[in-house]
């Protein structure tokens, strides 16, 4: 019996992951669902003025939207790439 309740236990550890994981990816694609159709425009846009000053990556630039009580805040994130050293010469 002792062999069985070890491999029980070892199929409940992962269990209860793959069910923690799903609720993540859940909770993801709701948020994705609600949120308004400009984002991935105003994405796009930001990252191309970006581009005309810095060469960014196209994952650089996140926007997101975050309910705070009553009021929804716009939260845009940009990666900046290091600055090169300078060569001494």
């Amino acid at each position: 019996m002792g062999l069985f309740d070890f491999l029980t236990q070892r199929n409940k550890n992962t269990a209860s992951t793959a069910k923690n994981r799903l609720q993540i990816l859940i909770q993801q694609e709701r948020s994705l669902r609600n949120a308004p159709d400009y984002l991935p425009v105003l994405q796009r846009e930001l990252l191309e003025v970006i581009r005309k000053y810095i060469n960014v990556d196209a994952d650089a630039v996140k926007v997101d939207l975050h309910k705070d009580g009553d009021s929804e805040l716009l939260d845009i994130s940009v990666a900046l790439p290091e600055k090169p050293a300078a060569a001494n010469g």
